[in-house]
């Protein structure tokens, strides 16, 4: 035992160790799971739930059941949402455009495929912390856009998507205004999230499309724009737009 040793060889001994503890504490940080976590672990606990409650709507009634699917593809759309993650949210607007367009007729095989393989893939332990979550994120999202292309039949625009972008942008900036205003202007809120909402669900961004109307649904005629919860939630709203919107267009 060390309580036996002379003190000589006590130091003797740390001095030995000491280039071999220096070394393993040198290589600790780049070992698997010593990593610190990428985000909250309670935010990982509502991706995990939200993905596995999202895959077994999915296999119990796929399209068969839409309002129930929708339900749970917004609930993980909002986790999405809540990380600000880009590689996160872009598989988030992916996902919600594949679920919306199964209401426009019958699905095709390759969209079927792409949303059954992503389905599959994302309610794992680790969730959003798993080493490969983001080259898949990155990879479901571009093919479930491409299963969306190649069932109707029309390609993204890139000219029209930067328009869109640009008045949207141009639209947030004047909503931003109207809510720092006192008192706060609820029509402009009102009317520019309603033209969001749908000039979004003319070129198909339902993702955007569903979070503009759910802002416009916040605001009305009891609408207590004081209260600093009321404020602090539409602003989170705003916030969540802006950051769906720099996904749209890709680089």
């Amino acid at each position: 035992m060390t309580a036996d040793l002379p003190d000589d060889d006590i130091e003797g001994t740390r001095s030995a160790l000491a280039p071999m503890l220096a070394a393993a504490q040198a290589v600790l940080p780049w070992l698997p799971g010593a990593q610190p976590a990428r985000f909250a672990p309670a935010l990982n606990r509502r991706w995990i739930a939200a993905a596995r409650q999202l895959a077994q709507t999915w296999s119990a009634s796929g399209w068969r059941d839409m309002e129930t699917l929708r339900r749970a593809m917004l609930a993980l759309y909002q986790v999405a949402l809540d990380s600000a993650d880009a590689d996160c949210i872009a598989l988030g607007e992916a996902l919600a455009s594949a679920v919306d367009q199964l209401d426009t007729g019958p699905p095709s095989a390759r969209l079927l495929a792409a949303l059954s393989a992503a389905l599959e893939c994302f309610g794992e332990a680790e969730g959003l912390e798993h080493p490969a979550f983001a080259p898949r994120a990155r990879h479901f999202a571009q093919r479930l856009g491409d299963a969306a292309v190649a069932g109707s039949g029309s390609p993204r625009s890139l000219a029209i998507d930067r328009l869109f972008v640009g008045e949207t942008e141009e639209r947030l900036a004047r909503m931003a205004d109207a809510l720092a205003a006192l008192p706060a202007d609820a029509v402009l809120l009102k009317e520019e999230a309603a033209q969001i909402a749908e000039q979004a669900q003319g070129i198909e961004l339902y993702g955007l499309m569903h979070l503009a109307r759910q802002l416009a649904a916040q605001i009305g005629g009891a609408t207590d724009f004081d209260e600093p919860r009321t404020r602090a939630r539409l602003d989170g709203l705003l916030q969540q737009l802006r950051q769906m919107l720099a996904a749209v267009l890709p680089g």
